[in-house]
């Protein structure tokens, strides 16, 4: 699943091996850490939306719009908490489940449908 984004100029990317969301500014050649938190829970993927970046975490779907320096609560349902992967699709979000359904969101997150 992609943790690397292209955002405002600058590569953002999820640092597994400390669950920090970093930036590069020089295409990757060196990486600053933007947020360190565990608030959010464990970061899983990263999708620029809408001027925002959406996140899909163990807790839930949260948002930054400030390059990732902090988080906000989206949606923290239980289907929420078992997304892995999310994509822009446009019009609206689409989110898989870790068994392998597939959720649309029309309102940037705060809500899921599971896509039959």
């Amino acid at each position: 699943m992609p943790q690397l984004i292209t955002f405002n100029n600058e590569l953002i990317r999820i640092n597994p091996a400390n669950n920090r969301i970093e930036y590069s500014t020089n295409r990757g050649l060196s990486w600053i850490s933007r947020y360190s938190g565990s608030s959010c829970g464990t970061f899983r993927d990263l999708v620029p939306y809408n001027g925002k970046i959406v996140a899909i975490t163990d807790k839930g779907v949260y948002y930054s719009s400030n390059k990732g320096l902090s988080w906000i609560s989206k949606n923290t349902s239980s289907q929420a908490k078992t997304f892995i992967a999310i994509q822009d699709a446009g019009r609206e979000l689409l989110a898989q489940t870790n068994d392998g359904h597939l959720y649309y969101s029309t309102n940037e997150g705060l809500s899921w449908i599971r896509r039959r």
